[in-house]
């Protein structure tokens, strides 16, 4: 196989893509509110990808995304990611993030600190920012101090962290966005 091909498939939460080439996963994407701006957002990322029938490294890899966006246990330790061109800082980010286990998280600054350098929650955070595997590197289990579940990626579509969190069973009460915390639950009553 030469170059980079993709496909696009189903999962509970909508359809979404895997990118490949000859080294293993170079990317993943979630769903965009439509599958042509899902296919938008592929052609963007990978305009050199074309739409194929995807090598046994990446059905593993679907198969997993398909059992986790379910609700149900995946495991992939087994799909080869293409970390080329991907900073070892990132690579090291990454490697640490895939360890945190379904229905578990980490902040920014708890995977700051595993990396042994606990002054680069920035750096951490925008590592994760990057994160071109989604969901194979599950970034939406990392949050911010206090357990507030932020955006996605730019791989992300339009899913949060939180949807993903919910999906796995791991948002507690306390799980919070940035907007729950800026907007009150309900409108706040007037005196008669």
């Amino acid at each position: 196989m030469l170059g980079r091909a993709y496909t696009i498939f189903d999962t509970a939460i909508g359809r979404c893509a895997v990118v490949w080439g000859e080294a293993g996963i170079v990317g993943v994407q979630l769903p965009e509110a439509r599958e042509i701006d899902t296919r938008r957002r592929l052609f963007q990322l990978y305009p050199e990808a074309r739409e194929s029938k995807p090598p046994p490294n990446s059905e593993v890899a679907i198969e997993g995304m398909v059992s986790l966006l379910h609700g149900d246990a995946a495991d992939f330790s087994d799909v080869t990611l293409d970390m080329r061109g991907i900073h070892g800082f990132d690579q090291r980010v990454y490697q640490i993030t895939q360890r945190i286990l379904r229905g578990e998280t980490l902040t920014y600054a708890d995977v700051a600190a595993r990396l042994g350098s606990p002054s680069a929650v920035r750096s951490v955070a925008l590592a994760l920012a990057r994160n071109p595997f989604v969901v194979i590197v599950p970034c939406h289990r990392v949050l911010e101090a206090g357990g507030y579940a932020d955006r996605m990626s730019p791989h992300g579509g339009l899913i949060s962290k939180r949807r993903l969190l919910s999906i796995e069973g791991a948002v507690s009460s306390n799980s919070k966005t940035l907007l729950d915390v800026l907007l009150p639950v309900a409108p706040p009553r007037l005196p008669n």
